[in-house]
């Protein structure tokens, strides 16, 4: 109570404080816009050399520091991938001067970054070579580039990848919150398991920016987000429309067509820039296994994206997606020995399934004078999944076999709004953001089924579920000369209701409450250095089924994070180290593969992140993330404790090059140490070693180039791995050991695209 009370006396210091002007009553503000698009640039850095104030620019490309004597001042305005410009004023008394400009693009330089100025402290943003030139294949392949984040497919291509951060094996989404355009990613009360997060949607070339938050810092960021929040931006507008084919080994296809509608015609007939563009992919593939994948893909989305006036963006974007696959399924290592089968072949090749979803997602951001700022956001989703997996082979049934069905369909309703203010009191500036939100998720079928050869035997499970989640928050950011305290309190109301079809005493309701406060400081050591330390309590939501039917069972419990480290830039180089811990009062989730539910306990993760991006020259750039991280169950004894398949130790490396001539590209590493598979450390989950390069010339009128995944063609690294207990046919004794699906084998991808 203590804490808390000291945390909303922080947050609440702001209604207290009171502005008084003196002699300070001048004024310096400005809009900065794209030279190239002509639509405001957010997040641009601002400084008043020499006077230690910096800022940045908001969603309208706009920026104030007011309050200022009269005298001399020199703006530096900067962003990544732009020019600088430099601005001399000279301010007299009672005075404002409002500029408006507009930065041209230049190539990315490192020295441009300054890790002590945001209007987003604590965020991680992603350096553009890094979004640029990293293979990708689908929009999951960006989760890669997220310092320490692992992926794993292990079903076809077609459901969403296993994700592993910060010593987490967070299967598909339990321990991460991840986003697009503010729209939430993950499905919470999944057939497949809880905040199951499926990036299949997204249209990897309309992947504009992204941002990564570790921890369960911010005050913004609630369910899931306990180990961190990854929230995408796409392209609000485009250069030049573009038409692209790829093919590659095992019958790899992939077609993107992206036009712009608009032509900077403009549409609403508003006079201000309006943009409208849309994309669609279409792709195929047999895969490397023996059993052909069959794997398909179709996407289509547009976005509509305008300054209707000069206080008012509207966003207005939908998409549609489908996909369908076979899988070979996770193998067990006793049936390639004794050649059973090979290591690309399968026990049940009836394995697969198929998924859609489909969104609209509108948002409006209206500016106030005074910097003040307000959004509203409204979304909605519509989801299907139907799933056919056989991970125990013949364990349960003898005759039939185990393989089973995991269904699902659902309808989303969301609503976001924030409002923001700027204010300066003496010589500290701070900003105050309140924020209200709600999302609905209507599941009106669930099961877990019987099936042979995707054929119906009988019901495990069958209901209803609708979840509410309603929340409010309040940010605080105070800005001293080269502090910031950055304060936050959220609270999330949720409601849990199920019907169950087979059984109606477990049909129920259920509601929960939970606060969650947070503290962070950053202290500014000296231009381009700054140390933090961050603080946090954050929660993942259970089930809704173990919610209801399990009381004695924590329905949101808390992650408790604590975290200290700093980041720097001197000359070509950027630095960032930190130490972290973060407790969890249960790991307790629901196992839609088995229909049970298991409780976990208590954890404990201690870990350490170095990230390192060194730039030789103007076209070639060095990159190093080494994650090390130990975790365990904190109610057992030494033998037993260890978190199963919880990543230790991680590292991704590489060369990415880019000249002026037009070719670019990329030679690159990824390496995941052996982790343990169970709790005693009996069986060991693999590691790896595996480099991919991609190359490729662009220039105005077209691009051609080829991606090479698993470079050194290693023949023996595993992707998803698990520790299961399994029966093949013919086997009179179950047997536990080490499950796999066989990683990419060397392969490649040629591509070629036009614009016009």
């Amino acid at each position: 109570m203590k804490t808390n009370f000291l945390y909303l006396i922080i947050i609440f210091l702001s209604f207290f404080i009171t502005a008084n002007s003196f002699s300070q009553n001048s004024k310096i503000s400005g809009k900065v816009f794209d030279s190239d698009n002509k639509l405001p640039l957010n997040g641009v850095l601002i400084f008043l050399d020499g006077n230690y104030l910096s800022s940045s620019t908001n969603s309208f490309g706009e920026y104030s520091f007011a309050k200022l004597f009269a005298g001399n001042y020199k703006v530096r305005i900067e962003s990544i991938g732009f020019k600088k410009q430099i601005l001399n004023l000279t301010l007299k008394n009672n005075e404002t001067i409002d500029s408006v400009i507009y930065l041209q693009s230049n190539p990315l330089h490192i020295s441009q970054i300054d890790v002590t100025s945001s209007n987003d402290y604590g965020k991680i943003n992603v350096s553009p070579i890094d979004v640029k030139l990293r293979p990708t294949n689908t929009a999951q392949d960006f989760l890669k580039i997220v310092p320490g984040l692992f992926i794993a497919q292990h079903a076809g291509g077609g459901k969403a990848e296993q994700i592993f951060l910060r010593g987490f094996d967070i299967d598909h989404g339990t321990d991460i919150n991840i986003m697009v355009d503010g729209m939430p990613v993950n499905m919470v009360s999944h057939a497949h398991g809880q905040g199951y997060a499926d990036l299949h949607f997204v249209i990897p070339e309309t992947i504009d920016k992204f941002s990564v938050y570790k921890g369960p810092y911010y005050s913004k960021f609630g369910d899931l987000g306990t180990s961190g929040t990854v929230n995408f931006s796409t392209l609000n507008s485009i250069q030049k429309s573009t038409a692209e084919f790829d093919i590659g080994k095992y019958n790899t296809y992939r077609g993107v067509l992206i036009l712009d509608v608009l032509s900077k015609k403009g549409m609403l007939k508003t006079k201000k820039t309006e943009n409208l563009y849309i994309a669609s992919e279409y792709a195929f593939s047999d895969g490397y296994f023996e059993a052909k994948q069959d794997y398909k893909r179709f996407n289509i989305f547009g976005k509509y994206f305008g300054l209707l006036s000069k206080n008012t963006l509207l966003s207005i974007s939908a998409s549609a997606f489908q996909s369908k696959w076979n899988a070979s399924g996770q193998v067990p290592q006793r049936a390639i020995d004794s050649n059973y089968i090979t290591r690309f072949g399968s026990i049940d090749a009836s394995e697969g399934g198929n998924t859609n979803r489909a969104n609209v997602n509108v948002s409006v951001i209206n500016s106030f004078k005074n910097n003040r700022s307000l959004t509203n956001q409204i979304y909605y989703t519509n989801y299907g999944f139907n799933l056919f997996s056989n991970f125990t082979f013949f364990l349960n049934d003898s005759i039939n076999g185990d393989q089973i069905n995991q269904f699902e369909r659902r309808n989303i309703f969301g609503y976001n709004g924030s409002f923001s203010f700027l204010n300066r009191a003496g010589s500290v500036n701070f900003t105050t953001t309140f924020g209200i939100g709600a999302r609905f998720d209507n599941i009106d079928s669930i099961f877990l089924a019987h099936t042979k050869e995707r054929t119906f035997l009988n019901y495990f499970e069958a209901g209803k579920i609708f979840q509410k989640n309603i929340f409010g928050y309040i940010n605080e950011t105070f800005e001293f000369d080269n502090l910031i305290i950055n304060p936050g309190l959220r609270v999330d109301y949720f409601n849990f209701n199920l019907k169950d079809d087979l059984d109606d005493k477990l049909s129920g309701d259920k509601s929960a409450i939970k606060f969650s406060p947070k503290l962070n400081l950053f202290y500014n050591v000296r231009p381009k250095t700054q140390i933090y330390v961050k603080s946090g309590i954050g929660f993942h939501s259970n089930d809704a089924r173990v919610a209801v039917n399990k009381p004695d069972q924590q329905t949101l419990p808390s992650a408790y994070g604590l975290e200290t480290g700093t980041s720097f830039s001197a000359g070509n180089a950027l630095i960032g180290m930190s130490i972290w811990s973060l407790f969890l009062e249960s790991e307790f989730v629901y196992v839609g593969d088995e229909a049970v539910v298991e409780p976990s306990g208590r954890t404990q993760r201690l870990g350490l992140d170095f990230t390192a991006r060194y730039q030789f020259n103007n076209w070639l750039w060095a990159d190093l993330d080494l994650n090390y991280a130990l975790g365990k169950f904190v109610d057992e004894n030494e033998e037993a404790n260890k978190i199963p398949l919880a990543p230790v130790f991680t590292s991704v490396g590489g060369l990415s090059f880019k000249f002026t001539n037009g070719i670019n590209g990329r030679i690159g590493y990824r390496y995941l140490d052996d982790r343990p598979a169970n709790e005693m450390n009996s069986v060991i989950a693999k590691g790896y070693f595996v480099m991919d390069a991609m190359l490729n010339y662009t220039n105005d009128r077209y691009n051609i180039g080829f991606t090479v995944d698993n470079l050194l063609d290693n023949k023996n690294w595993n992707e998803a791995q698990f520790d299961t207990e399994s029966k093949l046919q013919f086997e009179k004794t179950p047997v536990s050991e080490l499950h796999y699906t066989p990683g990419t084998p060397f392969s490649f991808k040629i591509k070629a695209g036009l614009y016009f």
